[in-house]
């Protein structure tokens, strides 16, 4: 075994040549599916919020935009963006832009189906109730749904995180310079420690994808005996 490999380039694995050169390794991993969360849960919540409209108008693109890309491969939106910007906006986007761009797009509309369960788990007499005090459609959702459905959604969108964090792996096909692709960097350069250098990252992914399903059961736990002290 030659894990004196791992040790020599642990700091390459976690931040690549950060701050001589560009960030890299675990750390733009982390950057990617934090950005991507941020980004996915404002255009997921508008999008689920949509599709709960009775208007088609306003309805239908959401529709159409959540079925379609819950139905697309996310390498394939990937390519998409990165080969497909020079034509449309005839500006190649950099890689990190182009995988960030295409994780939120995707991420963005399981989000948006979160939302829309989340919102429609809750009593259908809570609208009611809101309207019947005066208050208005967009009110009533703002200050009466939303934050009841949002509380209940926070496991789940702990548990969507977690997805995006290892989907954050297929962006070195572009060229991104983020976990997985620092570790075939360095198995392509020393060519002697497959073994131990995969293994590594695969604790890496373990190590933070655990720390956060961790979070989301903590979560579980509290938000069941925070509705059971309310009942």
């Amino acid at each position: 075994m030659h894990w004196e490999v791992v040790w020599r380039n642990l700091d390459y694995f976690l931040w690549g040549a950060y701050p001589d050169g560009p960030l890299g390794g675990l750390a733009v991993s982390i950057l990617l599916a934090v950005l991507g969360i941020f980004g996915a849960f404002w255009l997921g919540l508008a999008a689920g919020l949509m599709r709960l409209s009775r208007r088609l108008w306003i309805k239908a693109p959401a529709v159409v935009y959540i079925e379609v890309i819950r139905g697309i491969p996310i390498l394939m939106l990937i390519f998409w963006f990165y080969f497909l910007a020079p034509i449309l906006f005839n500006e190649t986007l950099p890689e990190f832009t182009s995988a960030l761009t295409a994780f939120i797009i995707f991420t963005g509309a399981y989000v948006g189906e979160i939302v829309r369960a989340g919102v429609q788990a809750l009593p259908r007499g809570q609208m009611e109730a809101a309207r019947g005090q005066g208050l208005s459609h967009v009110q009533a959702m703002s200050y009466v749904i939303l934050p009841q459905a949002l509380r209940n959604m926070i496991p789940s969108f702990v548990n969507q995180f977690v997805s995006l964090t290892k989907d954050t792996s297929l962006a070195y096909i572009i060229g991104v310079n983020e976990l997985t692709r620092t570790a075939t960097q360095v198995n392509n350069r020393t060519l002697n420690a497959p073994t131990e250098i995969f293994i590594t990252i695969a604790v890496m992914y373990f190590i933070v994808c655990y720390v956060l399903t961790s979070t989301s059961r903590r979560l579980e736990k509290h938000l069941s005996r925070y509705q059971a002290r309310d009942r």
